[in-house]
Order: C-alpha cells, then sequence, then structure tokens
C-alpha cells in the first residue's frame, strides 16, 4: 500500500480530511511523513511528533496509520473497519 492508495481508503471510509495528513505535518492530525531514512507515524502538536512510530518501508508505515485511524474513528464516531495486520 502507498500513501496515494491510503488517502483513496480514508475517502473511501469517509475518514475526515481533517484527521489526518499524508506526505507532511499539520498540527493536531496523525500524520505520515517520509523522512531520510524512514516513513514515521506520529500526531503532530505544536510542532512536535506525539507518539512517534518509524517504519523502514511506506507499506508498513500506511498499515499503522491506517490502524491508528481505525481506532480514532471508532472512538470519535463510533464507526470502524476491520483492523489489518
Amino acid at each position: 500500500m502507498t500513501g496515494k492508495e491510503l488517502k483513496e481508503f480514508f475517502k473511501e471510509h469517509l475518514v475526515p480530511s481533517s484527521l489526518y495528513k499524508i506526505g507532511g505535518s499539520h498540527n493536531n492530525r496523525i500524520c505520515m511523513k517520509k523522512e531520510k531514512d524512514s516513513w514515521d507515524v506520529y500526531f503532530s502538536e505544536h510542532r512536535k511528533k506525539v507518539g512517534l512510530l518509524r517504519f523502514g518501508d511506506e507499506e508498513s508505515a500506511c498499515r499503522a496509520m491506517m490502524n491508528e485511524i481505525r481506532k480514532l474513528m471508532e472512538v470519535m464516531y463510533g464507526v470502524t473497519w476491520a483492523s489489518t495486520k
């Protein structure tokens, strides 16, 4: 899975774009960003990476972000999709 495919998945599952940022960083969102030697998934808060998870490949980072957003959707809206591993 790529970041582009993940974005399409989120659109198909009606995930508000205000919850995430793929390919960069945005305050108060779960972000996935390519760094020099890793793919980072984190919550951005006041320019800080909170709960930082680092991955060696895009596929793993996408799966982790998908699961973080899935949990957030369940808590906030009471809706979710099946967990992916």
